[in-house]
């Protein structure tokens, strides 16, 4: 039987953006501010992405442990506008605790914690009034081009649809639309391209902080760490993660569980994928059983939600007109083209032993001490421009990175920060500008106007960490 698309002519549009999490939010508002024409489509249901579909409900990397702003720009402005609405709340350390209930670590409080059902009509409402179309269960499936994207072929439950564009925002955050148009990509790790492992979040009611929060407080051991040691050596914790990782929602009894580590997913492929939802749904329900019988505040607790969208923390990376190594960022290198930082962790798990972070745990010397002081890791605009395609731009965790240096620039703020770079260098590249010859010093200066931080300078300085 012959097969073959046809795709109907849909209206010709400055910038298409694929991918509605932050970075593509981020994209379209900036494009769209500039004075584009800005189509954003999503493949699933809502906005917002991991965060919300994924229900890790937590944008992180955008303030200092001291909850100062690292990200500004749409970043903030979406947090706080997310306050307003009812919907995130910007949390600080209460005087004479060691415990954040908000925080992954006692530390760790410089977060803006989430409600994700409430925040997609809320990122809705923001898209709508900046003028961005946007188009849901619509996903990216083709490009035609040879060093430009002349269309954009997309599919949705009308069918196939052809769009005429003149620059493309991949912000799927797997690369998608640059592996379609053929550019150079790399999966995972060197020599076996294993990945680190994916998450299946799930968010918990009826949990009693307060017995939670005393337990921390005197055990200094908010991971539990001691306790699943335990429960392992009995037979209870068959699991190959060591640690439990909760937050508190922003209702008072419910808890955001980020425990399940699942090893051996493949983020790119349709059966490892459906494995990992059929062994995550199983797993929340049995940690449930176990938080009932065993952890502190969690005796009466009820699954209220598990994520309906797959946890993946990687896949490609584009190769890019510059990768960012670790060791230009333990050289501190300064880059003339930094549109943003990252306030994060280098939390990429090994993907096999979900529990060990490699470039903390084991590598040792001057650039662990470094990291762990959790220091902002710069990010030029650089790793964003692919090669072999000339108007296409990738922000997000589909950056030109060595693998370790993804841990921290992989989450929502910086993201955000990235997505709102590569909407405001979009003007350039409607222009005819190539992506590789964009004067990244003019999108500074859009940024830095627009309240974003840009400069080693303005950043706020670092608290010294301690962790327990």
């Amino acid at each position: 039987m012959n097969f073959s698309i046809q795709a109907r002519d849909d209206a010709a549009v400055d910038v298409l953006v694929a991918g509605g999490g932050p970075a593509g939010c981020a994209a379209a508002i900036a494009a769209r501010r500039r004075g584009l024409s800005v189509l954003l489509v999503e493949a699933t249901s809502a906005l917002g992405g991991t965060a919300t579909g994924g229900q890790v409900a937590h944008w992180l990397g955008g303030r200092s442990p001291g909850g100062r702003w690292v990200v500004g720009g749409i970043f903030r402005e979406l947090a706080e506008g997310a306050v307003a609405d009812g919907c995130a709340l910007l949390p600080s350390m209460p005087e004479g605790k060691t415990y954040q209930p908000y925080a992954w670590l006692p530390w760790f409080i410089h977060g803006v914690p989430l409600d994700p059902y409430r925040l997609v009509p809320f990122l809705e409402r923001k898209l709508a009034a900046e003028g961005v179309s946007f188009r849901y269960e619509t996903r990216v499936v083709g490009v035609e081009s040879s060093t430009l994207i002349a269309r954009v072929v997309t599919h949705g439950k009308e069918g196939f649809a052809a769009h005429p564009v003149r620059c493309v925002i991949d912000a799927t955050g797997d690369a998608d639309v640059a592996a379609l148009a053929g550019c150079p990509v790399h999966v995972g790790r060197d020599g076996d391209h294993l990945t680190t492992p994916a998450s299946l979040t799930f968010h918990l009611s009826h949990v009693d902080h307060a017995i939670l929060q005393e337990t921390i407080e005197k055990t200094r051991s908010p991971k539990f760490r001691e306790l699943i040691a335990s429960l392992r050596s009995t037979g209870e914790w068959p699991f190959p993660y060591d640690i439990f990782i909760s937050v508190k929602g922003l209702a008072d009894d419910e808890a955001m569980i980020n425990t399940i580590r699942l090893v051996g997913v493949d983020g790119l492929d349709a059966d490892s994928r459906t494995r990992a939802y059929v062994d995550g749904r199983r797993e929340a329900l049995q940690l449930l059983d176990i938080f009932r019988r065993h952890f502190p505040g969690f005796a009466q607790a009820r699954i209220k939600s598990i994520a309906p969208l797959l946890g993946v923390r990687e896949t490609r990376r584009i190769a890019g007109a510059f990768t960012l190594g670790v060791s230009d960022l333990a050289a501190g290198t300064d880059f003339p083209d930094t549109i943003g930082f990252s306030m994060y962790g280098w939390d990429l798990p090994d993907p096999k032993r979900p529990s060990v972070q490699p470039l903390v745990d084991e590598s040792g010397g001057g650039f662990v001490n470094k990291a762990k002081k959790g220091l902002a890791t710069p990010i030029p605009f650089c790793v964003m421009v692919p090669q072999g395609c000339a108007n296409l731009l990738c922000p997000g965790r589909a950056v030109s990175v060595e693998r370790d240096v993804l841990g921290p620039l992989r989450v929502m703020a910086p993201c955000m920060a990235m997505g709102e770079a590569c909407g405001v260098a979009a003007e350039q590249v409607v222009a005819g500008t190539a992506n590789v010859d964009v004067d990244a010093g003019r999108v500074r200066d859009v940024l830095r106007a627009n309240g974003c931080i840009v400069d080693a300078s303005a950043l706020p300085s670092i608290e010294p960490r301690v962790d327990p």
